[in-house]
């Protein structure tokens, strides 16, 4: 389905003086002498109704394929064209009317939401989607993962760091508190296993967020 065809609100006179306009579908002049209080006219040459007033409160315009002007709901979403030759259905848009006294206006392009952010890999700019920056994102041309905001992982290697010699030190409190239990009792050496481990670990991971590349949007944080 199109959209509502357009019309003439007012018409102009011709040479005589008689109001006319033309035909949307022949482009045939339409004498509108006498017609003026009517929504629509008949046009005598192809027989097609031509609009000249807005629709009814509540109407809209439709044109069908075969020409067929059709007036119907301006929720409808479908409807059927009444002539027997042709009996289309029109499936109708969610958004179908654009004011008739204006000209139509083309549609901008919606912008998405999202700040530009340089990738700390290869540098090329990209469009980070989160509302909040400090947190992960992939670039789309290098594939790698790359921190928005330095916070994030200073935050997260100073935690690491703090919890790794946290775990060190309890650590070498079991070793030297327990010698002399753990002779005598062997799973203790299990927990100054656990104990070291968890610190290796955690220095690890420390060491992961103090050497990943951090991106930074184009124009600086607000």
């Amino acid at each position: 389905a199109e959209l509502p065809p357009p019309y003439t609100a007012i018409a102009s006179p011709d040479a005589s003086g008689v109001p006319v306009i033309n035909c949307r579908v022949c482009q045939s002049l339409i004498n509108l002498d006498g017609k003026l209080h009517q929504h629509v006219v008949k046009c005598t040459v192809c027989n097609e109704a031509t609009p000249i007033k807005n629709p009814p409160s509540g109407k809209k315009y439709v044109r069908c394929q075969c020409n067929c002007l059709l007036i119907c709901k301006d929720t409808s979403r479908k409807i059927g064209c009444p002539r027997p030759n042709c009996r289309r259905i029109i499936t109708l848009g969610p958004v179908m009317l654009i004011p008739e006294e204006q000209p139509a206006q083309p549609a901008l392009p919606v912008q998405p939401d999202g700040t530009r952010v340089v990738c700390g890999h290869c540098g090329n700019t990209f469009l980070w989607m989160e509302l909040r920056f400090n947190t992960l994102a992939k670039c789309p041309h290098c594939k790698k993962i790359s921190s928005v905001g330095s916070a994030l992982p200073r935050r997260r290697c100073c935690a690491y760091i703090t919890i790794g010699m946290i775990c060190i030190f309890i650590g070498v409190g079991l070793t030297v508190g327990t010698q002399d239990f753990a002779r005598r009792f062997h799973a203790t050496y299990v927990s100054w296993a656990i104990a070291y481990l968890l610190g290796l670990i955690c220095l690890i991971r420390a060491c992961y967020w103090g050497a990943i590349k951090v991106s930074y949007p184009e124009h600086g944080f607000a």
